[in-house]
């Protein structure tokens, strides 16, 4: 059956090409397997709330109709302001226009968001799509100050606040030197765009839309994740090609309905967040986390932009599932509230899921994998100007593929996890590499969601092979102490606590990471794979390494790293565990990065520095096994890996090839644009 749906049709029709529905729900509501929903062009103000699902022989399908913009928003349009000076402009809307709950009531909220310098609601103000900046006093409206956490300070003067009444809400808005009645001015009144309330409605494809302006809550993983749009704890579904943009938190939610409960004692949790974490995955398990039931989603082709959390997030949802070829930025850009669960993409627990070719930046964080990241491989993607860093993954146990990755911010690479493999990326950004052995995270049998067991993180089973380290720019020679949610550029650390500690922003307090240079260096003190393959430091050796370790290694078996073929370009540091590694006092590459369009140049000036400089074409064989997982560095479908084509699909030699990202066969100066 094909449904048709036009912004001049009408939800007593037939829903047929000649005779339209006039809203998707209305097509939503019929829509069986094998059924196809064609939109015409047009603003549709509506939560889509599918009533079924598909399967995978017969899927439904929602896609535009070619003729023009499809836009599915959560706003609605405002006009019936009244100016009250100082560029200050007010109205007053019925309550009855929220239809699931109001956001300018619901105060942000969940597990891992961060106390603020004021109280932030759900709701927005938009001008021409645009979001401005809550505050928490009419006063400020009037007289505005920019928000010095903003990526973009001069966006922040347009402000508004709003009372909520019991039966009106008043809004107040500065809107700069514009009329808000003769502009496009909206304000968010429903949760979602496209969002089954149902979960368990699989196969269904999403395409050709510009999905925004919707009022998910906060996405922690020990809770219900919404987003903007997603699947809502089901499997099969394809998001594609959509325009994505202003959710008040995640836009792509791959998340779970399960949780713990937000139940607390003293304002406070009665149990850990690490522990909490762990009953979720239980639950899950025991509820049907499968991959027979769950996941296996593809999320390809889409503009993710201006959310304020992340721009795809989900807890064990995302599991088996393919991201590929989005562009994602703008991500976590006003801040007016900080999180542990921000960035381009953050995940937890992507089994076996494949991250590529997507151009991720202008994000607080680029893609962040938080527990159980097993199988899963990033490749071929572009980061640059993030502000964190462009790769953050904390305590899993791996296997984790990063192969042919353009890591291109300040600062690349944030390790708090073990049993990673990364080969053939280009690294222009600094390291930090760190143990967490407080914490006790699960693993699993191979492409699995079962679980073989929980560990604690000591670092290493990491394993570098033809990678380019290039120092771009002053970094620092020596590691250099910041917190975990510290911002970049580095911050002033000449105060000093009453603990004597450098003080920093960041919490918690004492979750001191060391940034390491451009580089290797950061695993000098882990042992090599070809020595040792398990290191259990004494009390006497940790007095030897000093203070700056203990917090690296606190007494702990420390697993191996393995290193080869990486080139080292402008005083980049190699590590000791590398004396072959071939290093050059000059950049011999340059790179130029275009921030507004995400756009990057990559200059070879000297190619002979790269033709065949590593012997070793990288295969699963070589990359060997992870310790605790006991599983080897493998596709998804259990076939090894075998590294023999570049960025652009190239064929790369059987022997002698280029390190780095692109297979380099000509002299001259070589030009990539990307």
């Amino acid at each position: 059956m094909n449904y048709y749906v036009s912004t001049k049709g009408n939800d007593q029709a037939k829903g047929n090409q000649d005779q339209p529905f006039r809203t998707i729900s209305q097509a939503a509501a019929l829509a069986m397997p094998g059924d196809t929903v064609t939109v015409h062009s047009g603003i549709y103000r509506e939560w889509v709330n599918p009533a079924h699902g598909g399967t995978k022989e017969h899927r439904i399908i929602y896609k535009s109709a070619g003729d023009g913009e499809v836009i599915i928003t959560g706003a609605e349009r405002i006009s019936d302001w009244e100016a009250e000076g100082d560029n200050v402009w007010c109205a007053e809307i019925p309550n009855s226009l929220f239809s699931v709950r109001n956001p300018f009531e619901v105060e942000l909220s969940g597990d891992w968001l961060f106390d603020g310098a004021l109280t932030v609601h759900l709701g927005d103000v938009y001008l021409d799509g645009k979001s401005l900046y809550e505050c928490d006093h009419i006063d400020k409206v009037h007289n505005p100050e920019i928000w010095s956490e903003s990526q973009y300070p001069e966006d922040s003067l347009l402000k508004w606040y709003a009372e909520v009444g019991s039966t009106t809400t008043k809004i107040w808005a500065n809107f700069g030197d514009r009329d808000p009645r003769e502009e496009n001015v909206e304000i968010n009144v429903r949760p979602y765009c496209f969002w089954p309330e149902k979960p368990g409605l699989n196969y269904i494809t999403v395409s050709g839309f510009t999905l925004r302006q919707a009022s998910p809550q906060w996405a922690p993983p020990t809770d219900y994740q919404e987003g903007l749009i997603g699947p809502h704890w089901s499997k099969g579904w394809i998001i594609e090609n959509n325009m994505i943009s202003e959710s008040k938190n995640v836009g792509i939610s791959l998340g779970t309905k399960i949780g713990t409960g937000h139940a607390k004692y003293s304002g406070k949790h009665p149990k850990g967040g690490t522990q909490r974490e762990q009953e979720v995955i239980l639950r899950a398990l025991r509820s049907g986390w499968h991959k027979d039931n769950i996941g296996s989603h593809i999320i390809r082709g889409n503009v993710i932009h201006d959310c304020e959390q992340a721009g795809i997030a989900g807890h064990m949802g995302c599991a088996f599932s393919h991201i590929s070829r989005n562009r994602i930025y703008n991500i976590h850009h006003k801040k007016l509230r900080h999180g542990a669960e921000v960035g381009g993409i953050k995940l937890h627990a992507p089994l076996d899921t494949q991250i590529s070719e997507n151009t991720i930046y202008s994000c607080y964080r680029g893609v962040w994998l938080d527990w159980q990241a097993q199988g899963t491989r990033i490749s071929r993607n572009l980061f640059l100007d993030n502000l964190s860093e462009d790769f953050f993954v904390e305590v899993c146990h791996g296997p984790y593929m990063a192969d042919h990755n353009l890591f291109l911010s300040p600062v690349n690479f944030r390790n708090m996890a073990q049993g990673g493999a990364f080969v053939h990326n280009l690294f222009a950004g600094q390291f930090v590499v760190r143990s967490e052995i407080n914490r006790i995270t699960p693993y699993h049998f191979p492409h699995e969601t079962a679980m073989a067991g929980y560990s604690n993180i000591t670092g290493g089973d990491d394993r570098y092979y033809n990678n380019i380290f290039l120092r771009e720019g002053d970094t620092n020679k020596e590691p250099v102490p910041i917190t975990f949610f510290e911002h970049l550029p580095l911050k002033d650390r000449d105060e000093i606590d009453d603990d004597g500690k450098t003080a920093m922003d960041g919490v918690p307090d004492d979750a001191i990471c060391h940034l390491h240079p451009v580089g290797l260096g950061s695993y000098n003190k882990h042992s090599n794979v070809q020595d040792k393959q398990w290191w259990e430091y004494t009390k006497e050796e940790i007095k030897e390494l000093g203070d700056a370790a203990k917090d690296f290694f606190i007494g702990n078996a420390v697993l191996p790293v393995a290193m080869g073929g990486n080139l080292h370009l402008n005083e980049a540091v190699p590590s000791t565990h590398e004396p072959g590694a071939k290093v050059y006092e000059q950049k011999g590459i340059n790179v130029t990065i275009d921030p507004e369009k995400g756009k990057v140049r990559v200059q070879i000036n000297k190619p002979e520095w790269l033709k065949g400089a590593s012997p070793m074409l990288i295969t699963t064989d070589l990359l060997g096994k992870t310790y605790h997982a006991d599983m080897k560095h493998e596709k998804p479908d259990s076939t090894p890996y075998r590294f023999d084509t570049d960025f652009f699909g190239n064929k790369r030699p059987d022997a002698d090839v280029t390190p780095g990202p692109f297979e380099v066969s000509k002299n001259g100066v070589v030009d990539f644009d990307i």
